[in-house]
Order: structure tokens, then C-alpha cells, then sequence
């Protein structure tokens, strides 16, 4: 079911992606070689816990970790551990966040130390694949036209999109309707509504889109090795032009 949110709801999501937007920010500018996914995990749990807020992976379907931190091949679902970061290393942070009953989600990837020429590529293609599908997330547009412009985004550029996960809605619970994949056709799918609160998240592979989840049960890689890139915003459908709520002042 399609849940539109009051004034009240949306503006403790609105405050809420904010924090979020910090939170990840904080995370990217003290990640650095030497440390292991576990710290970081720990860092982000002291940052939520000054805010009075709850990192909502935790326990969800027995996830072991507070963030989903992916590395390299690592497309979603990476589960921070004693694993050391290494200069060249790409990393996705992806992280759930609730206070008093609304949750916003969001996601960046970033490299540690200077980025190589196809990680570089593989980020901006992620990250205007983004941008380009949230520009459509307007009142009386179709999820297919988000879904078709972030898909002919990054396939244009030589790109491949993951087709086993999607975006979703967001706010209420951490799954709402609709999802949101990153492939599909203009036109298509459920009727974007004032109100409604949307979890926009493409994964572009450089390699190929299909997926191999590892025996772990939640770290899915890329099938063939090849390197992946994730950016996500919480975005707000308004009757004029798209809030995102998790904004960051830089990625």
C-alpha cells in the first residue's frame, strides 16, 4: 500500500535526513586506510546515538551490522567485520535511520585515497544516474519514469544496472510501496502522488548486472568480480519540484 505522509510525518523525516546526510559525511571524512568496516560500523552507532537515533539494519532479518558496508566487488549487503580498508579500496556505506517512528535511507560510495580512472567513472555515472531519476520523481509522473532514465544513464555509458535489488518506499517502515527499480519503461508502473516518500538507489555495476550472494546469506557481489558504486537519497514527491531529505553538502 502506497502510505502518503502528513505535514508532521514529513517534517521529522525532513530533520531526520539531515542527520542522516551528516552522519554519512562524518563516516566518509574519517575512513581512511588501516581501519576495519567494524570501526566504521562503530563510529556511525557513536554519531547515531547523539542524535537519539536508531540505525535500523541492526537486527532487520538477523542483519549482524548497524550499516551495510560494501567494498569493491560488493554491490549491497556487505557485513562490516575485522576486513582492513587499503588505499584504492571503493567503498559503499548504506545506512537505515529511525527516530520516533520514521526512517530515512541513504547511501554513498567514495575511495579510499585517490580514486582510479574507472572508479572515478563508475561514481559519476552512479551518482547523475541518481540525480537524473530523482529530477523525475514529480507529482503525476510513473515510477518507470524514474526507473527508465537512471537505466539509460548508466547504460549509456557502458554501465550495467543491478536488476536483482530495487529502490522502495520509505518512511513509515523501512519497505513501503512502491519499489523502485533501476530499469523499466516511461510511462509505467504506480502514479507518483504529493506526499509519498521514495528510497531512490541505483547500483551500477562496470561489469556485469548479474549477482552472486555469497553463503553469508546478505553479501551480494558482483557475478563476475567487477567493481559497483551505490548512491541513495530518501526523496520527498511535492507538487512542485522534488525534496531530497538526505542531502549531503558533498558526496
Amino acid at each position: 500500500m502506497i502510505v502518503i505522509k502528513t505535514p508532521q510525518e514529513i517534517e521529522k523525516m525532513r530533520v531526520l535526513g539531515r542527520e542522516a546526510g551528516h552522519i554519512l559525511s562524518t563516516l566518509k571524512k574519517n575512513t581512511r586506510s588501516g581501519m576495519t568496516t567494524r570501526q566504521i560500523d562503530e563510529l556511525a552507532v557513536i554519531e547515531s546515538e547523539k542524535i537519539g537515533a536508531n540505525l535500523s539494519s541492526f537486527g532487520y532479518h538477523g542483519f549482524p551490522g548497524h550499516l551495510c558496508i560494501s567494498v569493491n566487488e560488493t554491490i549491497i549487503h556487505g557485513i562490516p567485520d575485522r576486513r582492513k580498508l587499503k588505499n584504492g579500496d571503493l567503498v559503499s556505506l548504506d545506512m537505515l535511520l529511525d527516530r520516533d517512528g520514521m526512517y530515512v535511507d541513504t547511501a554513498i560510495t567514495f575511495t579510499i585515497g585517490s580514486p582510479k580512472k574507472l572508479q572515478k567513472k563508475l561514481m559519476e555515472v552512479t551518482r547523475e544516474a541518481l540525480n537524473l531519476g530523482i529530477k523525475k520523481a514529480v507529482s503525476g509522473n510513473h515510477v518507470g519514469d524514474i526507473s527508465f532514465a537512471i537505466q539509460l544513464s548508466v547504460e549509456s555509458n557502458g554501465f550495467s544496472v543491478i536488476r536483482e535489488f530495487v529502490g522502495h518506499g520509505v518512511g513509515k517502515a523501512i519497505h513501503e510501496d512502491p519499489q523502485i527499480p533501476n530499469f523499466g519503461k516511461s510511462g509505467f508502473g504506480h502514479v507518483l502522488k504529493p506526499g509519498m516518500t521514495l528510497a531512490i538507489e541505483p547500483m551500477v555495476s562496470a561489469g556485469t548486472w548479474n549477482v552472486k550472494v555469497l553463503s553469508d546469506g546478505w553479501t551480494a557481489n558482483t557475478a563476475d568480480g567487477s567493481l559497483s558504486a551505490h548512491f541513495e537519497h530518501t526523496v520527498l514527491v511535492t507538487e512542485n519540484e522534488p525534496e531530497i531529505l538526505t542531502k549531503r553538502l558533498t558526496d
